[in-house]
């Protein structure tokens, strides 16, 4: 089960930071258009995003599993998150503070993939199934689905990177 899961994440990292080099320096805190976000609010948005998913799932192991009905297990599908059809305003708001230089800031994102991959790691002989919190916009998502998430919104923020760096290049 977490053989897929794994790629996934390092899938989703590689093609997120072949994007994100795409982007000079000197662009990163840059907004293509009025209203978008600068590549460095992207990597500061999925940073927050994936530290708070592990920190929920850390806390959540804490404790007993709760048991859910099926009925309120239901989701909408993940593909949803990577196909981008949907656009939606993020729940979690951006925090300036994060803003740094490029290179720091990738390297905190790439830090944050290594806690996520060592999570998978420390809970592999534990059926994380049972473990399940609600995703603002998908619906109650087990321990396993959030780890897939945190791919598919990174495929999706990979989508948003290229679109910043071709918006960015036609202004050159």
């Amino acid at each position: 089960m977490l053989g897929p899961i794994r790629e996934k994440l390092q899938r989703a990292q590689t093609g997120f930071c072949q994007a994100a080099h795409s982007i000079a320096a000197q662009d990163w805190k840059r907004h293509p258009t009025p209203e978008a976000w600068s590549a460095g609010e992207i990597v500061a948005h999925l940073t927050v995003v994936e530290r708070g998913v592990i920190s929920n799932a850390d806390r959540m192991l804490e404790k007993i599993a709760s048991r859910v009905p099926f009925s309120q297990r239901l989701h909408l599908p993940l593909w949803l998150v990577e196909a981008r059809i949907i656009k939606r305003r993020s729940p979690v708001p951006q925090d300036p503070g994060l803003m740094a230089e490029k290179e720091t800031m990738m390297a905190e994102l790439r830090g944050t993939r290594e806690r996520t991959l060592a999570f998978l790691a420390e809970t592999e002989k534990r059926d994380l199934r049972q473990y399940c919190w609600r995703h603002p916009f998908l619906g109650m998502l087990n321990a396993y689905e959030w780890m897939e998430m945190i791919a598919a919104h990174q495929i999706r923020h990979t989508k948003q990177m290229r679109e910043i760096g071709e918006e960015l290049s036609r202004k050159l």
